[in-house]
């Protein structure tokens, strides 16, 4: 049943989902491929809030009640979207009211990311910061091989630094650190190898 009210639509990178303002009446999912929430801070600078990848989705609340949007997306590569608008899902949720009580399930997973970002956040530590975001980054990008754990990303460094809240610079000097280390490996600019999760663990359990 709601599969027949649902739409697709693909969009390039770099291509606007929707902006702080729009009419937020519908549900976003992810088929394929990536997209960021962000916000822009008071001095201009974007602020990743999420990296959403397939299978996730955006607007649950608004299928509750319908509001405006506070934040922008945007596709990190070529991505496939469906969506749900609110008066098809209410057809639906009337006739089943077990729906509702999944969506309040995936609020209370929104609410623990929503936790680990103002912990990334929030970190004192720039090691922690970027250790921190290493590690989120697992969900999204990371594959398991026999040299640790592959992210290959499709964002870039001022896009890492963006979402761990520093600069593209600090970022970059704090990968090169974490290199030195043997804590990670570069492989061109895209791909970075985890090499000892344990070790950005502790970096994060041990920051002031």
């Amino acid at each position: 049943m709601i599969s027949e009210g649902i739409a697709f639509k693909s969009y390039e990178k770099g291509e606007k989902i929707f902006s702080t303002g729009d009419k937020a009446d519908r549900l976003f999912i992810v088929c394929s491929g990536k997209m960021k929430i962000y916000n822009y801070t008071i001095d201009g600078r974007e602020q990743i809030l999420y990296i959403y990848s397939k299978g996730d989705f955006v607007g649950a609340f608004n299928l509750l009640k319908e509001d405006e949007y506070k934040y922008n997306a945007e596709a990190l590569e070529k991505i496939i979207i469906s969506t749900l608008t609110k008066s098809k899902f209410d057809e639906i949720a009337i006739k089943n009211p077990n729906i509702t009580l999944k969506i309040l399930e995936k609020a209370y997973e929104r609410i623990r990311w929503a936790e680990d970002l103002i912990a990334r956040l929030t970190a004192s530590s720039v090691d922690a910061k970027v250790a921190n975001l290493l590690i989120d980054l697992i969900d999204d990008f990371g594959k398991k091989t026999d040299e640790g754990i592959e992210l290959e990303l499709s964002i870039n460094r001022e896009e890492m630094g963006s979402y761990a809240g520093i600069s593209r610079e600090t970022m970059t000097r704090k990968l090169n650190s974490f290199k030195d280390l043997s804590i990670i490996e570069f492989r061109g600019n895209k791909v970075i190898i985890i090499k000892d999760k344990n070790k950005l663990m502790d970096i994060i359990n041990t920051s002031p």
